[in-house]
Formats: C-alpha cells, sequence, structure tokens
C-alpha cells in the first residue's frame, strides 16, 4: 500500500512537512483534479474514498481472522490475498486522471531502474504481508488491528531519518502515546486468543504484527524516497502505477513461496474440512482479496487528491476501529487494557492529524501571500 509525504517548506525559519503532491509552480488550478467539483461534491467525493478505505480495511482483517478460525492454516495463501486483486485498481486509474498525467518527465528513469524499484519494493511488500499474515494467526483481530496502529509511530520515525521530515512536539508525542499503546498490548493476557493459542504464540504474533507494521512504514518512506530522487512526479498515474506493479511483484513472490513451501499440497484437504464449507472457502478468499484493494482504492485516491499524510492517518484511525467491528461480528472481549489501548491509539492519531492541520494552514497562508492559487484539496 503506497504513501507519499508532503516536500518541505520552509517560511521565516519554520519548516514545514506537508505540501500539495503536485508542485503548484508547475500545476495551474485548472490541472488540479476534482478542480471543477462544487465543494460539497468534493467532500462527498473524499468521504467516498475515506469509506472506502475504513470499510475494506476492516473486512480485510476480519475475514482473515474468519479465515484462520475455519480452519485455514496457510500464511502464504493469506498472503497472497493481500495483494492478488490489484487489477482493481485499474478502476481509479481510468476514471481519474488529470492532464499532468499524460505528460512525460523531462528526465524519465530508465526501464532498468524501474524494474529494480518495483522489484525491491514489491519482495518487500510480499514479506510485510507474510508477517501480516503470521501475527493474524496468533492473535484476535482487535488485539492485531491495535498493535498495527503503530505503524504511523514507525512511519514518523523513518520519515524523519530517509525522507527529512521534522519532528515536532506533536508528533514525538503521537510517537510516543502509539508506542505505549502497542507497549501494554505487548504485556496482555488476552483471554480472547484464538483456540490453541499459547502465551509464547501470542508473543510471537505480536512481534510478527510489530514487525510488519514496522517494515510497511519502511515501505511507504522507500516509495516517496523513489517519487523525489528517481520518478521525480507525483502525479496519480504514477502513485498508481507504483501501487499496481508492486503488488503485481508481491503476488508473484508469494505465490512462488506459496509453493517452495509446500503449503500448496495441504490446499485441497483445506478447503473440503473448511469449517463453513468449501464455498465459503473460496468466498472468503475472495473477499479478502476485494476488501484489501477496494482499501487500496480509498488510499492511493485521498494520497492524490488531499495528501498523503491524511491518507495514513485515516488508515491509522481504521485499525484503532476495527476492535469495535471485532466486538460485534466475533465477540471479541474489550478488556481494561484493550480499552486503554484503543483510546491511546486514537489520542496519538488525532494528534498527529492535527499537527497535519497546522502545517496545511501555514503552507495555505504562504500561498496567500505570495498570491498563488488556493488548493482546495486540503482540509484546513
Amino acid at each position: 500500500m503506497t504513501d507519499n509525504q508532503q516536500s518541505i517548506v520552509e517560511e521565516e525559519g519554520t519548516s514545514d512537512n506537508q505540501q500539495s503532491i503536485l508542485d503548484e509552480e508547475e500545476t495551474s488550478g485548472n490541472e488540479l483534479p476534482l478542480a471543477n467539483l462544487k465543494r460539497w461534491e468534493w467532500w462527498l467525493f473524499v468521504s467516498l474514498n475515506i469509506f472506502f478505505l475504513i470499510v475494506g480495511q476492516a473486512a480485510a482483517v476480519l475475514l482473515g481472522r474468519f479465515y484462520y478460525d475455519q480452519g485455514g492454516s496457510s500464511k502464504w495463501m493469506a498472503t497472497i490475498v493481500q495483494t492478488a486483486a490489484f487489477p482493481i485498481l485499474f478502476i481509479p486509474f481510468f476514471l481519474i486522471r488529470s492532464p499532468m498525467d499524460t505528460s512525460s518527465s523531462a528526465n524519465p528513469p530508465s526501464v532498468l531502474i524501474l524494474l529494480l524499484i518495483y522489484f525491491s519494493l514489491g519482495s518487500l511488500m510480499a514479506l510485510d504481508n507474510w508477517l501480516y499474515s503470521a501475527g493474524l494467526v496468533y492473535l484476535s483481530a482487535s488485539t492485531y488491528s491495535l498493535v498495527c496502529a503503530s505503524q504511523l509511530a514507525f512511519n514518523a520515525v523513518f520519515s524523519y531519518f530517509i525522507n527529512s521530515q521534522k519532528f515536532t512536539i506533536l508528533i514525538l508525542n503521537s510517537v510516543i502515546i502509539l508506542s505505549s499503546s502497542s507497549a501494554l498490548l505487548a504485556v496482555n493476557d488476552d483471554p480472547e486468543r484464538p483456540v490453541g493459542v499459547s502465551k509464547p504464540k501470542y508473543f510471537i504474533g505480536f512481534i510478527c504484527s510489530l514487525a510488519a507494521s514496522a517494515l510497511y512504514a519502511l515501505i511507504l518512506s522507500l516509495m516517496e524516497l523513489s517519487f523525489q530522487k528517481v520518478m521525480k512526479r507525483e502525479t496519480f498515474s504514477v502513485v498508481l502505477e507504483m501501487q499496481i506493479y508492486t503488488s503485481l511483484v508481491a503476488t508473484i513472490v508469494s505465490v512462488l513461496a506459496l509453493f517452495a513451501s509446500a503449503e500448496w499440497k495441504s490446499l485441497p484437504n483445506e478447503m473440503a474440512s473448511f469449517g463453513k464449507g468449501t464455498v465459503s472457502y473460496v468466498l472468503t478468499l475472495v473477499g479478502t482479496a476485494v476488501a484489501w484493494q477496494t482499501c487500496s482504492v480509498g488510499i492511493v485516491t485521498l494520497i492524490f487528491v488531499v495528501s498523503s499524510l491524511f491518507s495514513n492517518a485515516i488508515s491509522t484511525v481504521s485499525l484503532a476501529i476495527t476492535p469495535l467491528a471485532a466486538l460485534i461480528v466475533f465477540h471479541d472481549k474489550m478488556n481494561g487494557v484493550k480499552i486503554i489501548a484503543l483510546f491511546l491509539a486514537i489520542w496519538g492519531f488525532f494528534t498527529y492529524l492535527y499537527q497535519s492541520y497546522i502545517d496545511e494552514s501555514k503552507v495555505q497562508r504562504r500561498l496567500n501571500k505570495t498570491n498563488e492559487p488556493r488548493d482546495e484539496r486540503f482540509l484546513c
């Protein structure tokens, strides 16, 4: 999944971390995506994609937990379905395009460089998806989601070292809060652990989920670095192409790993012994794949029409909301530790989002002072 951080804006000695995905100096207001929409229509479009992200991610996590609860055991199959439905991304690719999407860069990177980037990031994505799958085996859906919410904290850390994003008091506060939320779950004796999962396996699941969150944040920072240093364009087409091709590589690597690990031999028996039947087995896998890519549609569209930080923040709050869905669907119990972790995750999210609001406000004031056209895609 992609996250393109905005360039740093310096004004009177202050570094502003968020700026438009498109370069305002090269893009006029008429070229901006959805520029002709009325304000309520723009908000409706953004809200629709927030819905895609939250519902897609929550459904994918719940279906993944359902797969394991009903007898599924193949981690690589659970990994494959996280990227296998990437062709769905061609829908927004063709429906939402701006004139800049069809223009060519002055110095486009070579095909070999692009292939190397897609292969490297796609392979890391396959590993990351496997870690997520391994974590979900040993954790309840609610605990898993709360642990994964730490990705926002990891994203801030990697952005600092790789993308030169500056730390502020609010961002540092968010990192500490989200880290504390995960630490609480690490020592929590979850009474809702899946059947047969011991305390050591629970800890393995926690470590895998935490490592997956960290690796996902690293992938996002490396993607941003690729946009900044290699592709040097951050249009909607380029963002989607990155997501599509890395997902293609991740799917191929996962399929090869499925056969190399010999897990494919157990799939017929797994399907036949699935708790809800063969048809339900197939529908669960298909539904999981569609849910993950529906989530991806929301993510990449919000990156383009609002901002990458906003998209990542919504993704994080979605992970904090998922435990509530798990409470309804699987009747996961929200003990005291989980409730505290949930509130910490939401608090950390809003702290991070408020920093985004401050940064975007500074950018808007700068644009207004220089009489540049106001880009109403941003939430201020």
